[in-house]
């Protein structure tokens, strides 16, 4: 997925740019709803994701979700929130998060731009691998307790397992 050794050093003023030709090179469909924002959708291995990227000029920040396609049924909610909890005590960066309009589980993360130094192509790339192997690391988890009838701890010890090789 690297993008950087190709990507010019040329300052930029809104981070958007940078991601747009980091997904234009992936051939991930997108679209940038304005200069200020970017919608992406790509296939993993478990689902669809749909990233969005938000630059929020006035503070300097980078604002970004990796949201499922996945839809938690009402009677699941207390469990995919304690679910949450422990997952987010797993990761170093970013956390997931419920949106309850879409009744979806996602993962966020913002990058900080001080004092107009933008995140860099690496630093973006890192970004959205991080945001990728994390919901794909975890997607079973979900599913475990929406669909499969276990409780968060169960679910989360059954995603933890590490298989070797392939089947």
């Amino acid at each position: 997925m690297s993008f950087a050794a190709a990507h010019e050093t040329t300052p930029l003023h809104n981070p958007l740019d940078i991601l747009e030709e980091i997904v234009t090179a992936n051939e991930w469909l997108f679209d940038r709803a304005n200069e200020d924002e970017l919608i992406v959708e790509l296939a993993g291995r478990w689902c669809q994701y749909r990233m969005f990227f938000v630059w929020q000029r006035e503070i300097g920040a980078l604002q970004f979700s990796c949201q499922f396609d996945m839809r938690v049924p009402e009677n699941k909610r207390g469990d995919v929130n304690d679910l949450l909890a422990m997952l987010n005590n797993r990761l170093w960066l970013g956390h997931f998060d419920f949106e309850p309009q879409q009744n979806t589980p996602l993962y966020r993360y913002t990058v900080l731009a001080r004092n107009d130094r933008m995140p860099g192509t690496e630093t973006l790339e890192d970004v959205v691998e991080i945001a990728l192997t994390e919901c794909e690391r975890f997607y079973p988890a979900f599913q475990f307790v929406i669909w499969g009838g276990k409780k968060p701890g169960e679910a989360m010890a059954a995603a933890m397992i590490d298989t070797a090789g392939r089947a």
